[in-house]
């Protein structure tokens, strides 16, 4: 909760917003999500440092290879000693809700990696992939220089397009677009220590989404999970979103033991 709780304390201290576009409207919950608004939009940001990187878990389906598809399922697979801390949707899916990209869970490769231009989303190239448990706790690569370097990842996600690309929002995002979804994706701080789960409260364009990413939390990279699907569980800002089945799904498992 480092980073939300440092911008906790200047907007405490200074009395604004801070850079004049971005506050938040309530502290940090215990799992370290929390409320936010930037640039006049609602979202819920949550904190995954890099000690707690262990406790990060990417689900598909279960042992019988059945899809998980809801966040109720995730947590029947959990552990007797275990809850839910937060999830979210994580990544595009097939109707059969196999994910279009690549996907690793606990170093095991379940789906390839997709370098293929198309004309949905994931397609809009640069897309990327979110890996964690590498040479640095968390990464987001874009998905042609992660299929040439091939580094070794815990989890990995492929999704698109990139939010923001080494500082620089995606080419293709407009100011003035009247494209509108309710939008979720991660971002990683310059030094890979930390990683910002995000989702929007309202329909937002992927302008106002990378801009959250790259202005409001510093971030050089950012991937876009998807949208109009978009779904988050985090009961300590009391949100248990439902609706459409979900493909791949990330969250943090915390320990009662």
């Amino acid at each position: 909760m480092a980073m939300i709780a440092m911008m906790l304390e200047l907007q405490r201290q200074l009395g604004v917003a801070m850079g004049a576009v971005f506050a938040l409207a309530l502290p940090a919950s215990s799992d370290g999500c929390a409320r936010l608004e930037h640039g006049g939009q609602g979202y819920v940001v949550c904190e995954v440092s890099a000690e707690e990187e262990p406790r990060l878990r990417l689900w598909q389906s279960d042992a019988e290879g059945r899809p998980l598809n809801n966040f109720n399922n995730i947590r029947k697979t959990l552990g007797g000693d275990e809850t839910l801390g937060f999830a979210m949707n994580a990544g595009m899916f097939h109707p059969d809700y196999r994910p279009v990209g690549l996907l690793v869970i606990e170093g095991e490769t379940l789906s390839d990696i997709n370098l293929a231009a198309g004309s949905g989303n994931f397609g809009m190239l640069p897309n990327g992939v979110f890996c964690t448990g590498g040479d640095r706790p968390f990464q987001v690569i874009e998905s042609r220089s992660f299929s040439q370097t091939r580094p070794q990842c815990r989890l990995a996600t492929q999704s698109g397009p990139m939010l923001v690309i080494d500082g620089a929002l995606h080419p293709r995002f407009l100011v003035d677009s009247d494209s509108r979804y309710i939008r979720n994706g991660v971002g990683v701080s310059p030094d890979g220590d930390t990683a910002w789960f995000a989702i929007s409260d309202r329909p937002v364009t992927f302008h106002e989404f990378g801009r959250l990413f790259r202005d409001g939390l510093g971030v050089q990279n950012a991937l876009y999970f998807d949208g109009s699907i978009s779904r988050l569980y985090a009961p300590g800002v009391n949100r248990a979103d439902f609706g459409r089945s979900l493909g791949p799904i990330i969250g943090l498992v915390d320990s009662n033991g």
